[in-house]
C-alpha cells in the first residue's frame, strides 16, 4: 500500500524558499549552513496559582488545546514567604513543541492568531537575544482559535520563544521573517 507522508506547509517552504533566500542573503557555501527553527518553547505563569490549584490545571488544558501536545505544569523552584510560595508548588504551564507541530504551531500563529490581536500592526524586532533566539509576548490566549471564550474565567498572556540554530540576530531575524513573521516595518541594525 503506498501512504503519502505528510509535510506541514511552512516546512516545505522552509525547504524550497527560505533556505535558498538565505544563503544568497548570507552567502553560505552549504544549505547546511543556513538557520533554521529548532524548537518552540511556549510558557504561561498563571496569577494566582498559589490560592487556586485549578488555575494550573487550566492553563495546562488551554496550552494543550492551542498546541495541540500535552503541556506540563512548571514548578516553583524555591521558597518565597511573601508571595506565601513554596518550592515545588505549581506555579505555571509549559510546553516545547518540535518538528511537525512547531511548524503546524507557527503557521496558525502566523495566519490565524496574531492578525486576531487588536490594532497589530507587527510584532518588536527588539526582542532577539543576541544568540538567533527570539521571544515573543502574548498578553491574551483569546486570540487562538482553539480557545472558547464563552469558557475562559481570565484573560491571561503567554511568552512564546523561538529558538534557532543561528549565529547572531541578524540572521535569525531573516529567518523568521522568510518563515512569515509578521514584523514591524523597520530596518535591523547589526548587533
Amino acid at each position: 500500500m503506498n501512504t503519502v507522508k505528510y509535510t506541514p506547509r511552512l516546512a516545505e517552504k522552509y525547504r524550497n524558499e527560505v533556505v535558498p533566500a538565505l544563503m544568497k542573503k548570507f552567502s553560505f557555501k552549504s544549505i547546511m549552513q543556513a538557520p533554521k527553527l529548532e524548537k518552540i518553547c511556549i510558557n504561561r505563569g498563571v496569577n494566582g496559582a498559589v490560592a487556586d490549584k485549578k488555575l494550573v490545571e487550566i492553563a495546562v488544558d488551554e496550552l494543550t488545546n492551542i498546541t495541540g501536545q500535552k503541556a506540563v505544569a512548571t514548578m516553583s523552584k524555591k521558597d518565597i514567604s511573601n508571595f506565601k510560595l513554596r518550592r515545588g508548588m505549581p506555579i505555571g504551564a509549559r510546553v516545547t513543541l518540535r518538528g511537525e507541530k512547531m511548524y503546524e504551531f507557527l503557521d496558525r500563529l502566523v495566519s490565524v492568531a496574531l492578525p486576531r490581536v487588536r490594532d497589530f500592526k507587527g510584532i518588536s524586532d527588539k526582542a532577539f537575544d543576541g544568540r538567533g533566539n527570539y521571544t515573543l509576548g502574548i498578553t491574551e490566549q483569546i486570540i487562538f482559535p482553539e480557545i472558547d471564550i464563552d469558557k475562559v474565567n481570565k484573560i491571561t498572556g503567554m511568552d512564546i520563544t523561538f529558538v534557532t540554530t543561528a549565529k547572531n540576530n541578524e540572521e535569525a531575524y531573516e529567518l523568521l521573517k522568510e518563515m512569515g513573521m509578521p514584523f514591524k516595518n523597520a530596518k535591523k541594525e547589526n548587533n
